[in-house]
């Protein structure tokens, strides 16, 4: 009987280097209390603008916005920093995630899972956003004098018919667009979405074809990691002087009166972060049993310098290490949700999105219907979906919603200035949804191996770099005979 052979899938041969090994960077900053330097920064920037400020007295306005652009000069440097390795460290983490799958059965069912998981929680976020903020009504709390004091000018006139609500006829167009037509453009201008879609078809080709063929690149994506993390180790020595700058520069321009104004929709929007987190907590203890203050100690490290870094993609090193160390997660499944998680599971910032919203269009008096309120959730999934995880970016992508409804985005000068305690805290949650959604996606699509298994053999593989010096190792092993 003549010998058959069974020819191995490229993915069970080729073993890309995790990106949680070089989560080294990145616990320094978390032993060096980071976050601690980040709330002095941010108490001392609010008592400098206070006092620094117009309505303090001391100096004249001109001067004070010109002290503030000085102030916060720091901030800018930091999140121009961040945005310019967030794209590349996305596009780098996606791929290599694909390439660490334990099989193409497997990268298949934890892919569609994980993105209808991710749209399922979402669109929770948003109806909680929504149903808080039409509940409490923040927006109300609000006077027109504020409101023209804050934006130094009239408030704009809301037009009628500002609505449009997209046709049947105007999806196929819609779908399309998500494919990127000009990948380096995509890459180039940060449109996140595209850059997914990008990732996961180069990803998807990479390991259909010969180990060989696709090393090269892997390796060339594996030191672009390392040169990216190095930025984010350079960035965060600003980070706490970015965070004094900012709320001091933001401080100056609203003045004591219109941050007490702001304290209930900054508290609306915590609310919901915190039910948010809670309904995490009970997906985490019906999936594994592990009580919310066991699962908050778990990830303690990780929510930390979510909060002090304001971005997902920088942490994604120690998510990794996290989601695997701390919860359990095969390697296979933490290597490809986290990296997909922080690029397109931000309901934390669709949450407080969903809140601005309703917000400034009671501050402005725009009524929202049922049409408006079902258009502002639809908008606000896909601008989340497609938000690049940098610090401030949210509030950007909340003009593309504003103005879907009909709401002047003059608005959002209102809200900047209270914006970074809120992008911080929406960060954290939106980690938590990716270590959680690892935990559901471990236990509902699972692997051939055990979770102890896999975490053995990468162990084995990680040795065996280091003794070969290589960050991608591949298989030569005869294929086996049946």
């Amino acid at each position: 009987m003549p010998n058959r052979y069974r020819i191995p899938e490229p993915l069970s041969l080729i073993h890309p280097r995790s990106l949680k090994y070089l989560s080294s960077q990145l616990q320094s900053l978390v032993r060096g209390r980071l976050w601690l330097k980040i709330l002095i920064g941010m108490f001392l920037g609010i008592i400098i603008g206070l006092i620094l400020g117009p309505s303090a007295g001391f100096v004249s306005p001109d001067v004070s916005y010109t002290i503030g652009e000085w102030l916060a000069l720091p901030g800018y440097i930091f999140l121009a920093l961040l945005q310019m390795i967030v794209v590349p460290l996305v596009f780098a983490s996606i791929i290599r995630g694909i390439a660490s799958g334990e099989d193409m059965e497997q990268l298949k069912m934890v892919g569609l899972r994980t993105v209808g998981y991710f749209l399922a929680t979402t669109a929770l976020a948003i109806l909680i956003g929504l149903s808080l903020a039409l509940l409490i009504g923040p927006g109300n709390y609000i006077s027109s004098e504020l409101v023209q004091g804050t934006m130094g000018s009239e408030i704009p006139e809301v037009t009628e018919g500002a609505v449009t609500t997209p046709g049947i006829a105007d999806v196929p167009g819609l779908v399309t667009n998500i494919l990127p037509t000009n990948p380096l453009g995509s890459l180039v201008t940060g449109q996140m979405l595209q850059v997914v879609v990008f990732s996961i078809i180069i990803g998807l080709a990479l390991v259909s074809m010969s180990p060989v063929q696709s090393k090269p690149l892997l390796d060339l994506l594996g030191s672009l990691q390392e040169v990216t993390m190095t930025v984010v180790r350079w960035s965060m020595l600003l980070a706490p002087f970015a965070v004094f700058g900012l709320i001091s520069k933001f401080t100056l321009n609203l003045g004591l009166d219109a941050l007490v104004g702001m304290l209930v929709y900054v508290g609306t929007v915590l609310l919901g972060l915190l039910l948010l987190l809670a309904v995490y907590l009970l997906i985490i203890f019906i999936i594994s049993r592990k009580g919310p203050i066991d699962f908050l100690r778990s990830v303690r490290d990780v929510l930390l310098l979510a909060f002090s870094t304001s971005s997902s993609a920088v942490v994604m090193p120690l998510s990794i290490k996290t989601a695997e160390e701390k919860l359990g997660v095969r390697p296979s499944i933490s290597q490809f949700v986290i990296p997909l998680g922080a690029t397109i599971n931000m309901n934390g910032t669709a949450l407080y999105q969903s809140i601005a919203a309703v917000f400034l269009a009671q501050v402005f008096g725009v009524e929202l219907g049922f049409g408006a309120l079902l258009l502002v959730m639809v908008t606000v999934v896909g601008a989340s979906i497609g938000t690049p995880s940098t610090p401030g970016v949210g509030i950007v992508i909340l003009a593309m919603i504003l103005g879907s409804v009909g709401i002047p985005t003059a608005g959002i000068a209102l809200i900047i200035g209270v914006d970074r305690i809120l992008d911080m805290s929406r960060t954290s949650v939106n980690v938590t949804g990716d270590l959680v959604t690892c935990a559901v996606m471990d236990k509902w699509v699972g692997g051939k191996k055990t979770a102890m298994l896999e975490k053995f053999e990468d162990s084995k593989l990680e040795t065996q770099r280091q003794i070969l010096g290589e960050d991608v190792i591949v298989n030569s092993d005869n294929p086996d005979e049946s």
